[in-house]
């Protein structure tokens, strides 16, 4: 039986190179290819896939809100996200929003062909290493409003371009900015962006 596999990431030279890697397993097969988040659910209405190795870093829609169009499109295709970001926050969203597994780009063609078939019989697979940072990190501290301000703030500006950005007033801007800040244990919002996105919170 052939397994029908779908590839979901914004650079070509690395879509190019897991199909090459996959295709040379004769009971696999690429059966289609996108680079953005928000084309992800039409290609698996479209080639019926029963695997999609999501990248979590995409335009249009990130791979973690990808994963969960592509399963309400397509509720029996199992995903699992391979992404360079391994980081606590991304593996927990990601089992949320159904992904089926979670491996980093530099693990072995073989491990990553093996991977697939296991995800495919139904079971669950993830990054040894990014399994345990991810019990040692915890549930993000932030709540998603924090989260949405936070997020406005890492493309920089004063507290005014943040609040027009999420549609809040500054007043309330600086209240989830101080929050988020007292509950990453940062010195200032700069800071507490760097520590929110490398926890994969953001």
């Amino acid at each position: 039986m052939t397994i029908r596999v779908m590839l979901a990431d914004d650079q070509a030279l690395v879509r190019g190179a897991l199909a090459a890697l996959l295709e040379l397993e004769s009971d696999l097969t690429v059966v289609a290819q996108v680079g953005a988040g928000d084309l992800v659910a039409a290609a698996a209405r479209e080639h019926r896939p029963d695997v999609i190795l999501m990248d979590v870093e995409m335009p249009g829609m990130d791979g973690i809100a990808a994963t969960a169009a592509a399963r309400e499109a397509l509720p029996g295709v199992r995903v699992l996200i391979v992404t360079t970001f391994g980081r606590p926050g991304f593996l927990r969203r990601g089992l949320r929003a159904g992904a089926s597994g979670f491996v980093v780009k530099d693990t072995p063609a073989t491990e990553l062909a093996d991977a697939v078939r296991r995800v495919h019989q139904g079971l669950r697979v993830v990054d040894p290493q990014l399994a345990t940072d991810s019990l040692v990190a915890g549930e993000s501290p932030l709540t998603r409003r924090e989260s949405e301000v936070l997020l406005a703030a890492r493309e920089g500006g004063t507290v005014a371009d943040v609040a027009k950005r999420v549609f809040l007033s500054e007043g309330t801007v600086r209240n989830h900015l101080s929050a988020a800040i007292g509950k990453t244990g940062a010195r200032n919002r700069a800071e507490a962006v760097q520590i929110a996105d490398g926890n994969g919170w953001l």
